[in-house]
């Protein structure tokens, strides 16, 4: 009998459910791919990169964690930085970054049925995601792939909310409880707060523009 590692079952099943879920996302003409690390995520995300495009991205540990992030900031690109500017003038950035040759981010859960599921606070990366950049590229991590929408729901209420506000620093119930205050409610309960993060709830299913948007699944936890 050949001997193996306890975690190579693992490391197969995990890759099934990448398989997958690559699977359904190009079924939904989303151009996608899953790759072992975030070191070949970034690769790939700088294969897609045309030198000086006009760049953009959501907030993202996911993208800080493989290195994009900082090579959109290597100045091969336009990078229309949120960091780089005052306050006062995000909102044009994010105004700006509409007419963006190519928009990055993560995204809360990405579904085994092909489905991209995120809720904003300011809409801005959601928006984006839905219309106005010419290419979207998501990076997501396995951590984030889930059966269905109400596993993704689950997800952003018992996780992914609760601890980006802690990250964010917001005035928020789920900061102090560690869970969405709605979390047996309807889609959009949740707290009257007025820094809440989860005011804009959107689905990306089948696409009418075939690979616009490209997700690149990574084989390692990444983000929340």
């Amino acid at each position: 009998m050949s001997e193996y590692s306890v975690h190579e079952p693992m490391q197969a099943q995990l890759e099934m459910k990448l398989e997958r879920t690559v699977k359904a996302l190009q079924s939904n003409r989303m151009d996608a791919c899953w790759v072992k690390t975030k070191e070949e995520a970034l690769e790939k995300v700088r294969a897609l990169l045309p030198k000086g495009a006009l760049t953009a991205s959501g907030g993202s540990m996911t993208l800080d964690e493989c290195g994009i992030t900082a090579l959109l900031r290597s100045g091969d690109y336009d990078y229309l930085d949120r960091e780089a500017v005052s306050r006062e003038e995000i909102p044009e950035l994010f105004h700006r970054s509409f007419y963006a040759d190519c928009y990055l981010m993560s995204s809360n859960a990405v579904t085994e049925q092909g489905e991209l599921y995120n809720v904003d606070g300011n809409g801005n990366r959601v928006a984006a995601l839905i219309y106005g950049p010419k290419d979207v590229i998501v990076v997501a991590g396995a951590n984030k792939i889930v059966p269905d929408i109400p596993a993704a729901i689950r997800r952003v209420r018992c996780l992914a909310a609760p601890v980006n506000a802690m990250r964010l620093q917001q005035e928020t119930p789920c900061t102090k409880t560690g869970i969405c205050a709605g979390v047996k409610g309807e889609l959009a309960a949740g707290c009257k707060a007025e820094q809440r993060i989860c005011c804009s709830y959107v689905v990306s299913g089948f696409q009418r523009t075939p690979n616009r948007i490209h997700v690149i699944l990574v084989a390692e936890n990444l983000g929340y």
